[in-house]
This record gives structure tokens, C-alpha cells and sequence, in this order.
């Protein structure tokens, strides 16, 4: 579940120096949405359409993780992300698609991993200019001059990727092919956060094979390895009582994946739940009593002591692993700063995966 912290970063580009106030959930993506469309359970996914932008909703990204290894053996982690995040729609007032009328801010995030480095970086962008979008045909979701995007001609636009981004300390080239099918998460694709009710469209597609290079300090790599993507869009997925969330994706030796989060609360234990999914693509919702996931390990990093280390047990699937922080330092020191970065596993499943860490 990668959910959307931009809404802070939504005031700064906006002009406005209003914040969240304390107690109204994290990033203050528990305001009230009434003005934007709202998720419910039934949707009827279509494809390709549905990779494409959702403009009623508030909030949406185009999430890709890749756990990958150098042909020298050296392990890297690549993270590269698109958010869309709609400004307050109002009744009175005209919008359109172009110019300074376009409802729309953008924000783009990049960021390489290995055992001793980590480097993030971020751009942003106004709607209506061409700066930033995703167009469907062919498939390309880009800011400047990062962007993800499919093969002219080709029927499944995620079935052949291409994936680039650069920054002054770090680059990376990749190729993406998959021939696994999409994973609708949660119930039919409708992602529930809390007890509450609150929920997004949620999808992935985690069985791509990648193969590329990795420019850091430099240096060249030739990389292949194994890439997750996340696509999700809502307009109110917190309740004001969460303050952040443990997401992780895990590719476990044998072709079996496991998504799963941990959504904190103030009050009462944290709302968990996830997804396994087969090699064959076939899915199985996990509850909260399915999985016990706990941190045994944390790390200081940037002022805040993170969990680097895990216990993750699904006595179901007779799974009891470690999950460790490849880089414990592995700190998006961006505008709204957050932990992100690869994991590898040990125990009854050996893999790597990828964990997301906020509001700590």
C-alpha cells in the first residue's frame, strides 16, 4: 500500500502556508474529502484505462521498487515514484485541463540504495504544461525527463518498460518485462486502512524481471534483478487517529510475493493486514490474526529511531522470517522526509522485498 504524504507538499507549491493541525491524521490525509470522488467497494477494474490518471480522486501514484544485483555480486535497491495530488476542487470555479487551470500537482521521487550509500532526490511540477503526466497510448508517466513507460504496439503496457531517472549522484537505466498478471489487493482491488472503513483502489503488478545499469558516484553497473509496482488513488485513505504506516513488498525464493502494512495508531493496535500471492498470480487476503509482524531491531537515523530489523511470521504458509534492512541509513531526506529502502530475508524463506516507513 504505498499511501500519498504530498498533501503538505501540495501547500508549499500552492503558495499556502496553512499545515495540518495536530490530531487530524498523518499528512493530513484525514481531512475531509467531500469534494472529490469517493472509493467503495465493487469497483470493476478496466485495463489499460485504469493506468491511467483518476483526476475525481485526491491523491495517486505510480510506485516502482526493484531489489537488484550488480553482474560483481553487489546488491542495490532503485525506488522511482509519480504522484499526482489534486488541488481542492470548489462548484464556482471553471477548471481545464490546461495551464495554470489545471487542477493537478506533480511530484516525482528517485532514489538508489546499496549496503554503504543511499541518495534520494525529487522533483515537482504544475499540471497543464507538459512537464508531467501520464498518457495511456503508448503507456509514459514521466516528470522532465524520468519517466516509465511501454513499447509502442505492444497490448499489455506492462508487460515492456522501460524505467529512467538521474540526479547529480546517482542514474539508472532499466528494462522491465513481465509475463505475470496484475494483483488486484485487498477485496477485489478495494484496499481497506482501519476498522473505520477507509480505503483506496489498490493494484500491483509484482512479477517484474529487470535488467539495466545503475550510474552511483560515477560508477557504472550492470544490474538484473526482480521489480515491484504499486498503483493506488483515494481521497481520504487515514483516519485521524493513524500516524503512519509499515508497508512492505516481498519476493520469496519459489515465486511466492507478500505485500502486507502495518497502519499505526494513537489509539488501539495497529490495523494489519495483507495480501500472498502465488507464483501462478492466484491471491490470498491475510487478516490480521494471519500475521505477526514485529520489530526487533532499530536504528537512529536522522533524529528518528527507525525499525531496521523485523519478525514476520504467517503461520499459514509455515513462514518465519527476518526481514534486514540492506542499508539501515536508508533515510529520504526530502521535503517530507521518510525511510525507504530494500530488505533481504532469512529464515524457513530466503528473498528480498522492499519497506516503507512513515511518520516515525
Amino acid at each position: 500500500m504505498r499511501l500519498n504524504w504530498i498533501a503538505c507538499v501540495v501547500l508549499l507549491i500552492a503558495g499556502c502556508d496553512h499545515t495540518p493541525e495536530p490530531g487530524k491524521g498523518f499528512a493530513g490525509l484525514a481531512d475531509d474529502a467531500a469534494s472529490y470522488a469517493q472509493v467503495a467497494p465493487g469497483k470493476r477494474f478496466e485495463f489499460p484505462q485504469d493506468h491511467g490518471p483518476h483526476d475525481g480522486y485526491r491523491i495517486e501514484w505510480w510506485y516502482i521498487t526493484a531489489n537488484l544485483v550488480s553482474d560483481k555480486g553487489q546488491q542495490f535497491g532503485v525506488q522511482w515514484t509519480l504522484f499526482r495530488n489534486a488541488l481542492p476542487r470548489s462548484a464556482n470555479v471553471v477548471s481545464s485541463n490546461q495551464g495554470w487551470s489545471n487542477r493537478n500537482l506533480w511530484m516525482g521521487h528517485a532514489a538508489v540504495t546499496a549496503a554503504d550509500r543511499h541518495y534520494a532526490a525529487e522533483r515537482y511540477a504544475r499540471g497543464g504544461i507538459g512537464q508531467a503526466g501520464v498518457a495511456l497510448t503508448p503507456f509514459a508517466a514521466w516528470i522532465d525527463d524520468w519517466f516509465l513507460s511501454s513499447q509502442p504496439g505492444v497490448a499489455d503496457p506492462l508487460a515492456d518498460m522501460q524505467l529512467q531517472a538521474s540526479d547529480p549522484r546517482f542514474s539508472y537505466r532499466l528494462h522491465l518485462t513481465s509475463t505475470g498478471p496484475l494483483v488486484l489487493q485487498g477485496k477485489e482491488g478495494f484496499s481497506q486502512k482501519s476498522e473505520a472503513g477507509q480505503a483506496s483502489y489498490y493494484y500491483s503488478q509484482p512479477f517484474f524481471d529487470a535488467t539495466g545499469s545503475i550510474t552511483v558516484d560515477g560508477k557504472t553497473y550492470t544490474v538484473t534483478g526482480s521489480a515491484w509496482l504499486d498503483r493506488e488513488w483515494s481521497s481520504q485513505p487515514l483516519t485521524p487517529n493513524q500516524t503512519g504506516w509499515d508497508w512492505f513488498s516481498l519476493h520469496l525464493e519459489g515465486g511466492a510475493q507478500v505485500m502486507l502494512y502495518r497502519m499505526r495508531q494513537r489509539q488501539g493496535a495497529p490495523y494489519l493486514t495483507g495480501t500472498w500471492i502465488n507464483a501462478d498470480g492466484s491471491t490470498q487476503s491475510l487478516a490480521s490474526e494471519d500475521i505477526m509482524l514485529a520489530p526487533t531491531a532499530t536504528t537512529w537515523v536522522e533524529g528518528h529511531d527507525m525499525p531496521t530489523r523485523w519478525s514476520l511470521n504467517i503461520p499459514g504458509k509455515g513462514v518465519s522470517i527476518t526481514a534486514t534492512a540492506l542499508n539501515p541509513k536508508a533515510w529520504m531526506n526530502l521535503r517530507i522526509p521518510y525511510w525507504e529502502g530494500p530488505v533481504t530475508l532469512a529464515g524457513t524463506h530466503r528473498g528480498v522485498g522492499y519497506l516503507e516507513m512513515t511518520g516515525y
